[in-house]
């Protein structure tokens, strides 16, 4: 294919260039100067494409990593048996990978070898999609296109570089990837890139629980997450990624409850609904709050059933974030979410000191936002809703989580023996205090005596 040169228009929102742009200008210079090519590559150039302010940016170049390195004292080589170099400018990161092409990748994810190139063409070539594969020339802001990408970018495809299966076969999460762009971009994927991915969806057992969860959270937190997950089911990726999202379809519920239909069409619902760069916790508590239904499906007399399906929920839940390596905390929170969302059919009837309780869990703006989603993709009854805003309003932070009227060492100067009879009174004390009925330390003390006696 004959490469093809075309300006591209300056992204409006980077002028002035913005300190990334800034750094990779720079960086780009010096290695022109020294006499060695510089091009812009991959997603910073597509998004300059689409008009959008890239992030960050990325450069290749026919300096030797050695070379960038003595250039560029302020460097890291964090991929430098694969030419990939890091520079440091100010508080800028600048990844500069040489010219290469790869040998084979035995592992499914990396290449055995890799032959370093002096030709752009070549470097090009073994990556992923034709939509990463431009290169731009910052000197002149002309777009060198060797695998037809400024087209695809026209038609918006995501297509494969070369052969698919090959790209595919090198490394298994590009799979991923292309439903991530496809999503992300509002992109089509190409026929034969899809079909490719059909025929390969089972070699994504192979990627770790790391890699796919960059990917899976990048899709659930673009703003299109739906379209992610659609693309990951219709091309055969859900069932080995995520089994337990993949058994939610035609999965019944109640219709007097959820008139939408079956658990797999709720959950899309709900995913549709999730903003851009929403918190990675909220967009995985909203893809397994129900994971626990299709286990738990039963078809009673009376209706359709979900027994302890939050108790189910939150063990697999708990086993997903292992199995996609998330981190403790995000852990915990999604736990949290799985564990909590049926609670807010009780608010109605909750005791003020159990609704400040429910209210000072750990991030409740996410739990509120579960529930108003769940809400929305189901009944559209947001009486529940409505009323704990109320009380937000209503309830002072102080009176969510006031000071302990008393403690341990107090009971202790009563006379009472450390055990869990303490931490019971102590509760029974502290619901009385959110209750309204206790407002000091002397009416906590007497409340203690006359409620329990030694």
């Amino acid at each position: 294919m004959t490469a093809s040169r075309k300006p591209v228009p300056p992204v409006a929102s980077d002028s002035p260039a913005s300190p990334a742009r800034q750094a990779a200008n720079s960086v780009a210079k010096s290695l022109r100067v020294h006499g060695f090519q510089a091009f812009f590559v991959g997603g910073c150039v597509r998004d300059m494409v689409r008009g959008v302010v890239p992030k960050d940016y990325d450069i290749a170049t026919d300096a030797l990593p050695e070379q960038v390195q003595q250039l560029f004292p302020r460097s890291l080589s964090v991929g430098a048996q694969f030419g990939v170099v890091v520079v440091l400018v100010d508080e800028q990161r600048v990844e500069v990978a040489t010219f290469r092409s790869d040998g084979l990748y035995s592992d499914g994810r990396r290449p055995d070898e890799v032959f370093y190139s002096t030709d752009p063409k070549e470097d090009v070539l073994r990556r992923d999609f034709t939509v990463n594969g431009l290169l731009l020339d910052p000197a002149d802001g002309k777009v060198l296109d060797h695998v037809g990408g400024l087209k695809d970018m026209e038609r918006k495809v995501v297509r494969a570089i070369g052969e698919p299966s090959k790209r595919f076969q090198e490394d298994h999460l590009r799979m991923v990837r292309a439903v991530r762009f496809s999503a992300t971009l509002g992109f089509e994927i190409d026929p034969a890139t899809f079909q490719s991915i059909q025929e390969h969806a089972g070699l994504i057992q192979t990627v770790s629980g790391e890699r796919l969860r960059d990917e899976v959270a990048l899709i659930l937190t673009s703003g299109r997450a739906r379209r992610g997950m659609e693309l990951l089911d219709t091309s055969g990726l859900l069932e080995p990624i995520l089994p337990e999202i993949a058994a939610m379809k035609e999965v019944e519920q109640p219709p007097e409850f959820h008139p939408e239909g079956d658990v797999w069409t709720h959950t899309l619902l709900m995913l549709e609904a999730l903003p851009g760069n929403c918190s990675l916790t909220l967009a995985l508590g909203v893809l397994l709050h129900d994971v626990g239904k299709p286990p738990t499906f039963r078809v009673a007399p009376e209706r359709i059933r979900f027994d302890n399906h939050v108790s189910v929920g939150a063990r697999m839940g708990e086993q997903i974030c292992r199995r996609l390596r998330l981190s403790v905390d995000d852990t915990r929170q999604i736990i949290a979410l799985i564990e909590n969302h049926l609670r807010f059919i009780d608010v109605p009837n909750m005791r003020t000191s159990t609704l400040k309780r429910f209210m000072r869990l750990e991030r409740f703006e996410e739990h509120m936002e579960l529930h108003r989603l769940d809400c929305l993709s189901s009944h559209r009854n947001l009486e529940t809703y409505d009323l704990v805003r109320r009380k937000q309003m209503e309830f002072p932070a102080g009176e969510i989580r006031p000071a302990r009227l008393i403690n341990g060492t107090d009971l202790i100067r009563l006379g009472y023996e450390p055990g869990p009879r303490m931490g019971e009174i102590l509760h029974s004390v502290e619901d009385a205090q959110l209750d309204g009925t206790l407002s000091s330390a002397e009416d906590a003390l007497h409340y203690v005596q006359e409620r329990y006696p030694r």
